[in-house]
């Protein structure tokens, strides 16, 4: 649906919050990979392909110039980003002042974390607009809703009927809604934790219309995973299924036992290195870093650093895992083949294997380790040093 309304409403995309609880190592949420684009890329393409919507605001974080950047982000509906404040109202607050020279009459307030928000929910409210000062799409609350005390014991059943989720976009006539912020900036009030309350406190009639199961906000890390299958399935048909290769190499010197895939195997040499030199373990951290395209071991535990010095790799492949399931991702597979002479291997390969289950947490049955010697050729075969290859396979989105 395309009418002159465009260019009288506009968009501000909140998108300035740090999003803890989806974890932090992958940076914030909102720049988070969903299929073979960001987070923020769906949000806004949402809003740009619909016809009713004539400019879009985006209110980022100060410290995310680079990450907006790296979205690629191009409308000519789109304004220059500004910087958000410390908490959503007042981020809120600068998109409002930002689009004031523009003075349209309607205003859709939506968070970056909702990409899937669909263009006809966003002509629901710019509809509703039509004869209500402020519009809030909602979903009505289907669970049971139990109240609880400091002692996790159930102390209250509440009655669902007309209680509701409240969603966004939400949508307002723009000069009431700014005269709202102003005023409850006046009195020092920033704990709003969306428009429609705010609305609500300065005496708007916030008007319910329909909102959609579809339109989830991401806050977890599962949020996360099950936005990345939808998204992939929706935009290449296939789920995203990864795989990274890793590789290792160690020489050996004088010692009475090697650590291989988590395990004290004893032998007459040992193998040289910063930490452990535990080449399996090592080529699977670079396997499972390579799946999310997330640097190698050296950039997260560089052999400069002393910290590192005779460190146990299990902490390594941990961390890799960590990574893996912070962007999103499962470990389903992982296969690692030693390359050496000597020690003998097959003695202790289900050993290792439990080991790397253990220390990573994916099943056993999920997990290879095999070893082949080198023929006597090169620097394996003269036994000057051991060589790990390893696969790691990752899906992205799959519980």
């Amino acid at each position: 649906m395309k009418s002159d309304k465009s260019s009288k409403t506009a968009v501000i995309i909140v998108a300035a919050g740090r999003g803890e609880r989806a974890g932090q190592s992958q940076g914030p949420k909102q720049y988070r990979s969903l299929g073979p684009k960001p987070m923020l890329w769906h949000t806004v393409i949402a809003f740009r392909q619909n016809g009713n919507v004539g400019h879009i605001q985006i209110v980022i974080h100060p410290d995310d110039d680079d990450l907006y950047k790296d979205c690629a982000l191009n409308s000519d509906k789109l304004l220059p980003p500004v910087n958000g404040g410390a908490t959503r109202q007042d981020s809120v607050a600068a998109g409002l002042d930002a689009i004031d020279s523009l003075s349209p009459d309607n205003v859709l307030i939506h968070d970056a974390a909702r990409p899937m928000v669909s263009s006809d929910l966003i002509d629901r409210v710019i509809e509703g607009l039509a004869t209500n000062p402020a519009v809030l799409p909602a979903v009505a609350i289907a669970d049971t809703l139990k109240r609880g005390n400091s002692d996790q014991e159930v102390v209250e059943t509440i009655p669902r009927e007309n209680l509701f989720a409240a969603q966004t976009p939400q949508g307002f006539h723009y000069r009431p809604l700014l005269a709202a912020h102003r005023k409850a900036q006046s009195v020092d009030l920033h704990n709003f934790t969306d428009d429609s309350a705010l609305a609500e406190w300065a005496g708007m009639t916030v008007q319910l219309v329909d909102g959609s199961t579809d339109n989830t906000k991401i806050t977890t890390v599962d949020d996360l995973r099950k936005a990345h299958m939808t998204m992939s399935q929706a935009t290449v048909g296939l789920p995203d299924v990864r795989v990274g290769h890793g590789y290792d190499t160690h020489q050996w010197v004088d010692g009475d036992s090697v650590w291989l895939c988590g395990l004290e195997v004893p032998h007459t040499h040992r193998l040289s290195g910063h930490s452990d030199a535990d080449v399996g373990l090592h080529a699977l951290t670079d396997a499972l870093l390579a799946a999310i395209a997330d640097g190698d071991i050296g950039s997260h535990f560089p052999p400069s650093d002393a910290k590192w010095k005779d460190a146990r790799s299990d902490q390594f492949l941990k961390h890799a895992i960590s990574r893996v399931e912070n962007a999103g991702g499962t470990v389903t597979h992982m296969d690692v083949t030693l390359i050496c002479e000597a020690p003998k291997i097959g003695p202790h390969r289900d050993a290792m294997r439990e080991a790397i289950s253990a220390i990573s947490g994916v099943s056993v049955n999920r997990i290879s380790v095999k070893a082949t010697t080198n023929e006597r050729i090169g620097f394996v075969g003269r036994e000057e040093g051991m060589v790990a290859v390893a696969t790691a396979t990752v899906v992205m989105g799959m519980l």
